[in-house]
C-alpha cells in the first residue's frame, strides 16, 4: 500500500519543523544560522544552506500561465461592480510569481508616487519576506499606515524562505502576527501549538480570511494616523456564518455594490477555515503533507517546496493515505469538481441577477425601506458563495462544507430575486429581464469597468514606477536582479 510505503520514508529522515534532511548531512550541520538577527528576505541567500529546498520552490516559476477567470466566469464582474476585482481576476501561479502579479495586476492600480494609488499598504501583507523584514524595522502599525505605493521599492523578494522560517534557527515559525491575534481571539492558546498544528498555521498566516480594520494611532513623534490592519475575523468561530455574524454586528462592508448598493462583503481566501471542517483536519493531516510532501535528489530526503495543487504530483500525495489507483482517483476527485462547479454556476447566475433586478428597482424608484431586506439576503448569499470557492480547493478540501455553501447562497439569492419580482411589479415593470452578461467585455460594461484606460496606466506605471521600484532595491542590496531570471511577465491584458 502507499501508505506503508509513505512510512517507511518517514522512517529514513529527521523531522524538523517542515524541513526535512538526512542526518550528518550538510543542511542539518549547518541551518542553525540563516544570519545573525533579523529578517533574510532574499530567498536565494537561504539556498547557501538549503539548495535542495530552494531549487524545489524556485519550480514553482513553471506556473506561467495566465488564466483569465473574467473571461472564463463573466458573472464576476457583475458579482464585484465597484470592486476592485471586477477589474482584473486571475488564478493563482505560485509563490514564484506572488510578487509579480500583486504588482501587475489592474487591482492595484496605476500609482505614480508612494502618497497615491487605490489600495493600502496592507495589500502587501501575503506577498513577500519583505513584509515580516518591514514590520520589524517599521512597527506593524507603520506598516499598515498609507498607501501601497508606499514600499514598492522595499518588497521586491516573493513569497518564500522568510514567510515561514524564523532567519537565525530556520525553524518553521510564524511571520504574521495578525495570525497569532486572530488565533488568540479564537481561542487558541499560543503556547499549546503543536508541530504539527505549525506546519498548517504556517500557510494559514496567508490562506485564511481578513479585512482590513481601521486603527487610530500616534506615531513617536506624536502624530495621529490611522492604519488598515489585516485582521482575521474569529472572534465568533471559523466558518462562514461565525464570519458573517461578526461583520454584521460591526455593520461592516468591503464596498457598496455599484450596481444593487447592496453593502458587500469579499471573501478573500479562506483556504485554513474550509480545510479546518473537512475530514482532513479531522484525521490530524495537515497542510504540509499534501502541498510539501518528501522528496529524494540523490539519496538526500528533503520537504518538496514545489508548493502545488498535490494532484501534479499524486502519487507522493493522495496515494500515500488514499489505497486507490491513481485513475480511480482521478474520477472520484473530478465528480465532486463538477458538482461543485455546477451548483458555482447556478449561484452565480442567481446572484447576478439580483445585483442587476435591485439596480432596476432603485432606476424606477424603490426606497430603501423597500430594498433593505433584499438588499441584505444579497449581501448574505454572496458571502457563502464567495466563502465558498474564494479558498480555490475548498471541494478538495471539505466538499460536504462547499456544497453546502453554495446551495444556502443560491436559496439566498433566489429569495432576494422573488422579493425584487414584488417590487419590479409595484413599479411596473415585473417583466424585467436582466441584460445578457455572458462575456467578460458585456459584464465589465454593465459594471462600469473602463479596462482600456486602467490598461493603459497600468502600463505606464510598469514602465516608470516599477523600473525605480527596482533600481532602487537593488542599490540598497535588498534585490539580486540574477533571482528573477527567467521570470516571465504575464498578465490578463498583455496576451
Amino acid at each position: 500500500m502507499q501508505f506503508h510505503k509513505a512510512l517507511l520514508l518517514g522512517s529514513a529522515v529527521i523531522l524538523s519543523g517542515s524541513l526535512l534532511v538526512v542526518p550528518g548531512s550538510r543542511a542539518e550541520e549547518e541551518k542553525t544560522m540563516i544570519r545573525k538577527e533579523g529578517v533574510e528576505s532574499r530567498n536565494e541567500k537561504w539556498a547557501e544552506q538549503f539548495p535542495l529546498q530552494y531549487n524545489s520552490w524556485k519550480e514553482t516559476r513553471n506556473s506561467e500561465r495566465i488564466d483569465d477567470m473574467l473571461e472564463k466566469k463573466p458573472q464576476l464582474a457583475i458579482l464585484w461592480a465597484g470592486y476592485g476585482f471586477a477589474k482584473d481576476y486571475n488564478a493563482p501561479r505560485g509563490h514564484y510569481y506572488a510578487l509579480q502579479d500583486n504588482i501587475n495586476t489592474l487591482r492595484t492600480g496605476a500609482p505614480t508616487g508612494p502618497v497615491n494609488g487605490p489600495m493600502p499598504t496592507a495589500c502587501w501583507s501575503c506577498k513577500s519576506p519583505d513584509v515580516p523584514r518591514m514590520m520589524e524595522k517599521e512597527g506593524e502599525l507603520e506598516f499598515f499606515t498609507g498607501k501601497w505605493a508606499k514600499y514598492g521599492h522595499e518588497i521586491s523578494n516573493s513569497i518564500g524562505c522568510a514567510d515561514c522560517h524564523d532567519s537565525q534557527t530556520g525553524d518553521i515559525a510564524i511571520s504574521r502576527p495578525f495570525l497569532e491575534r486572530g488565533l488568540e481571539a479564537s481561542g487558541v492558546k499560543l503556547d499549546e501549538i503543536s508541530r504539527n498544528d505549525m506546519r498548517s498555521l504556517v500557510c494559514a498566516q496567508c490562506h485564511s480570511e481578513y479585512y482590513f480594520k481601521k486603527t487610530d494611532w500616534v506615531d513617536r513623534d506624536g502624530n495621529r494616523k490611522v492604519a488598515k490592519v489585516v485582521t482575521f475575523p474569529w472572534d465568533n468561530g471559523l466558518t462562514a456564518e461565525n464570519m458573517e455574524e461578526y461583520y454584521d454586528a460591526l455593520q461592516f462592508k468591503d464596498w457598496t455594490h455599484k450596481i444593487s448598493r447592496a453593502p458587500m462583503l469579499k471573501a478573500q481566501h479562506p483556504g485554513y477555515e474550509i480545510y479546518k471542517t473537512g475530514i482532513h483536519a479531522r484525521r490530524d493531516v495537515s497542510c504540509a503533507d499534501c502541498h510539501m510532501p518528501g522528496r529524494v535528489d540523490n539519496g538526500q530526503v528533503f520537504t518538496d517546496h514545489t508548493i502545488q495543487n498535490p494532484l501534479d504530483n499524486i502519487e507522493n500525495t493522495c496515494l500515500s493515505c488514499h489505497d486507490q489507483s491513481e485513475e480511480e482517483f482521478r474520477i472520484v476527485v473530478e465528480q465532486k469538481l463538477q458538482r461543485k462547479e455546477q451548483l458555482m454556476q447556478i449561484a452565480m447566475d442567481n446572484l447576478a441577477k439580483a445585483h442587476l433586478e435591485a439596480g432596476k428597482a432603485w432606476e424606477l424608484g424603490a426606497t430603501e425601506e423597500e430594498m433593505a431586506d433584499i438588499l441584505q439576503d444579497i449581501r448574505h448569499g454572496q458571502w457563502r458563495w464567495d466563502y465558498s470557492i474564494a479558498s480555490h480547493a475548498s471541494f478538495f478540501h471539505a466538499p460536504e462544507e462547499t456544497l453546502r455553501l453554495l446551495a444556502l447562497a443560491n436559496e439566498t439569492a433566489q429569495t432576494a430575486r422573488i422579493k425584487l419580482v414584488k417590487v419590479l411589479a409595484r413599479y411596473g415593470d415585473a417583466a424585467y429581464i436582466a441584460p445578457d452578461f455572458s462575456s467578460k467585455e458585456k459584464a465589465q460594461a454593465l459594471a462600469g469597468v473602463p479596462l482600456a484606460k486602467l490598461v493603459a496606466e497600468k502600463k505606464q506605471f510598469k514602465a516608470t514606477l516599477v523600473k525605480e521600484w527596482e533600481k532602487q532595491a537593488v542599490k540598497n542590496g535588498i534585490l539580486n536582479m540574477d533571482s528573477r531570471k527567467g521570470m516571465s511577465d504575464r498578465s490578463s491584458y498583455s496576451d
